[in-house]
């Protein structure tokens, strides 16, 4: 078992822009990413299975929640202290990062801003934990960047809500203990019910045959006459806005937890290329090779400063969808470059388990995809800055 011996680019000295508060954070996380997750990823990867003992290292590191008050159980964090850990962990790996990404910003982050004060101290705390896991329901096998086409609905029966429907492509739903699901009503208004596992009708198969994120669990939701009681309707907000509220969460962790996936495809081929002898010398002393490795760091740290810079957004509560979509599409089409780049800096060795990269770029095919496809996210720009919406 190779040792972790990843060191994290910092070119432009944005170590002075955090707080001592922001770095100890970060420093928790990234030991806890060597210690817990480098030493068994790529064994879980080759297997496609989850690691399911990580479970209590990444609520140890306030990886569930971090900007959840307390009260709730949650860290209390700032929005770079979140960022800051999903880019530690995306170092470790991208699906383990989902599993965080969706138990904060997709899970608890509705219960907390839609959800009653009941809900609130019913669920947080323990998703807070890990005691119980959560997943997100709203992508359907006919339905993915066009959310509001759903076809899962619900119906009033008086004493209970009806819940039918599916989802598909859903992280964390083989072993997740409740749903925030979106569906909607008999007026085709969208609300999100939270669903437990227990309730008749509620079955959540696991998706196999992934070629990316295999140390993820992913999975659907199927409902089938499924009796929902009232109280777990969340209540605070509805419409279309309401899940993509949501997903601003979630894609600003992405476009942090990105960068860590590049830091690490970079840090690994800098070592090897200092390493790697051909023709006499270390193939770092060759200019192609070079320029590979000035465009990684150059593009790694524009990130980081887009990323920054939207933190300090998103803690002033000024950070736009728009603004979030930007950072989500650039950082991780920035972070799926740079891993085919690493990978030919390694050349054959690139392709293998013996070293990161390969999972990374794997991994990244489902991250430029998944909560905003790459082309929509580009469409959001667009509509924001023209006022002339180009999705149909």
């Amino acid at each position: 078992m190779k040792p972790d011996l990843f060191e994290a680019p910092d070119y432009y000295n944005l170590d002075d822009l955090l707080s001592e508060e922001h770095k100890l954070v970060r420093d928790a996380a990234r030991q806890w990413v060597k210690r817990d997750i480098s030493p068994i990823i790529e064994e879980y990867a080759q297997k496609a299975e989850f690691p399911n003992q990580i479970l209590n290292g990444l609520a140890e590191i306030g990886a569930f929640g971090p900007y959840i008050p307390e009260e709730y159980g949650g860290a209390g964090l700032d929005q770079i202290s979140y960022g800051l850990i999903m880019q530690e962990i995306e170092r470790g790996d991208s699906g383990v990062r989902s599993t965080a990404s969706v138990q904060s910003s997709l899970v608890m982050y509705p219960i907390f801003a839609y959800g009653t004060e009941e809900q609130r101290k019913k669920y947080l705390p323990k998703l807070a934990t890990g005691e119980w896991m959560g997943c997100f329901g709203l992508t359907e096998p006919n339905h993915g960047s066009n959310p509001s086409g759903m076809e899962t609905k619900y119906k009033d029966m008086g004493d209970h809500f009806l819940l039918n429907g599916a989802k598909l492509w859903i992280s964390n739903s083989p072993f997740a203990d409740i749903a925030v699901v979106w569906a909607k009503n008999e007026e085709g208004r969208i609300h999100g019910l939270i669903v437990e596992r227990g309730m008749e009708g509620f079955s959540t198969p696991e998706t196999h045959n992934k070629w990316s994120l295999r140390a993820s669990a992913t999975g659907e939701l199927i409902f089938d006459n499924v009796k929902v009681p009232k109280e777990n309707l969340l209540p605070g907000k509805s419409g279309l806005g309401a899940p993509l509220g949501c997903l601003d969460s979630a894609r600003y962790g992405i476009a942090w937890g990105a960068i860590g996936a590049a830091m690490d495809c970079y840090d690994t081929a800098l070592r090897y290329a200092k390493e790697r002898i051909q023709f006499g010398k270390p193939i770092a002393a060759t200019q192609l090779q070079q320029k590979k490795l000035a465009e990684m760091i150059t593009e790694i740290t524009k990130a980081q400063l887009l990323a920054f810079r939207l933190g300090q957004l998103k803690n002033e509560g000024r950070a736009t969808t728009a603004q979030i979509s930007m950072a989500k599409r650039n950082n991780v089409d920035m972070a799926i470059k740079i891993a085919r780049e690493a990978r030919q800096v390694l050349g054959g060795m690139g392709i293998t388990g013996e070293y990161s990269i390969m999972r990374h770029m794997m991994n990244l095919e489902s991250v430029i995809t998944y909560e905003g496809t790459h082309d929509i996210h580009l469409l959001i720009t667009g509509a924001d800055i023209t006022g002339l919406p180009a999705f149909k």
